[in-house]
């Protein structure tokens, strides 16, 4: 071959080598939760395909793996997960059937969404079984506070950036003004519950306490006796006395408890049972992560008001 052949198939060759990153293709990243999934939208734009694992209207501790989430593991560049073993109980087998390097533990694409957040209920000493299903990393469901959003956010964008550098700018645009819009948003849910601030409340499942902590709320009891333990007879009895003595009127719920007792919880103290959705997709009206909490804020406002509770 001579000078005149080799010198355009160079050139065409350099110009493969430094086209733009968006000429690579978007990345396929894979979250373990709708929530993540819709923040992963909101930072990675049109740079990204996104998909969720498990949805909104599904207890996230007991997913049922199915095949079909292993062939979306095969094809994923980013793994967000939740973290604090959130997914213990049927993630790692399906990570490891995927065979997808990219997204093992310790991987470039493997990211564990939890790195820049508050967490709560972290417990002290020794965790037994008895205890019910108490996570020793702490309460996983730290996504229900606004500012743990933007944590998430930051390190989406960063786990990102690492992955297509020549995008670092257009991720990081996204995530100030993801950032900048749910600050606005939040000071909106604020004062929504501000003349409510301190009121008692109990709820099913321990999914709230990030919720209640940001927003003022003060959850006395729960309905479960401990963390996935179903409520007994005797405990269901001192939960009534003592949101009697305390003239506690919310129950908060989400979707996919039995309301039975719930609703025979207040049927005798008086409270109303608040179906909340703990997660994007836990409601038909929660379609986003903003949708989440106008849909939640406005439900209990409502919920309080019609109670009467104090």
């Amino acid at each position: 071959m001579n000078i005149k052949h080799i010198a355009p198939v160079l050139f065409a060759l350099c110009a493969v080598s430094s086209a733009p990153a968006r000429a690579q293709g978007k990345l396929n990243v894979i979250a373990t939760t709708e929530d993540l999934a819709s923040i992963a939208q909101e930072v990675g734009g049109d740079r990204i395909s996104i998909d969720s694992i498990a949805k909104g209207y599904q207890d996230p501790h007991f997913v049922e793996p199915k095949p079909s989430f292993i062939l979306k593991l095969q094809r994923a560049d980013l793994l967000v997960v939740v973290g604090r073993e959130l997914e213990i109980g049927w993630l790692p087998r399906l990570i490891q059937q995927s065979r997808n390097a990219k997204i093992q533990p310790g991987a470039a694409g493997y990211l564990d969404a939890s790195g820049q957040v508050k967490i709560l209920e972290i417990p002290q000493g020794q965790v037994t079984r008895a205890m019910g299903d108490v996570h020793p990393l702490g309460n996983p469901h730290y996504w229900l506070d606004p500012e743990n959003g933007k944590g998430i956010a930051r390190a989406i964008v960063e786990t990102l950036s690492q992955l297509r550098p020549g995008d670092k700018a257009y991720f990081d645009q996204r995530l100030a003004d993801f950032s900048n819009r749910l600050t606005e948003a939040e000071k909106r849910w604020v004062a929504a519950l501000a003349p409510y601030k301190g009121l008692k409340v109990v709820t099913y499942h321990r999914s709230f306490p990030n919720f209640t902590d940001r927003f003022g709320l003060d959850v006395m009891g729960y309905v479960e006796p401990r963390p996935g333990i179903p409520p007994s007879p005797s405990h269901t009895l001192e939960l009534i006395q003592e949101m009697k003595r305390q003239s506690v009127k919310i129950i908060m719920v989400e979707p996919y408890f039995d309301l039975k007792t719930p609703n025979a919880i207040a049927r005798d103290t008086g409270a109303k049972v608040v179906v909340l959705a703990p997660s994007v997709g836990g409601v038909k009206e929660a379609t986003t992560y903003f949708a989440l909490f106008d849909y939640d804020i406005a439900t209990v406002v409502a919920a309080i008001q019609a109670s009467g509770a104090k």
